[in-house]
């Protein structure tokens, strides 16, 4: 994939959508992370991608949260 075809897939993700959606496993909120396009789900463990702007909820599309990671970027 090329650098232009990866900044395409970046749209922003709808700020309204975080209102409502929540980790399907624990049911608990989740974060934005700008930077990576995830959503964290802090007590699951799991980052979800987002992809052309839709968040992919689905527990195995979702990437293993290293504890020692850094922080992720607030929407």
């Amino acid at each position: 994939m090329t650098e232009s075809t990866t900044a395409d897939r970046r749209q922003p993700l709808d700020p309204r959508l975080l209102e409502f959606l929540v980790c399907p496993l624990t049911k608990e909120p989740l974060r934005y992370d700008r930077e990576r396009q995830e959503l964290i789900s802090d007590k699951a463990g799991l980052a979800f991608p987002i992809r052309d702007g839709i968040p992919i909820m689905l527990v195995d599309e979702a990437r293993q949260i290293d504890p020692d990671e850094p922080g992720p970027t607030l929407g």
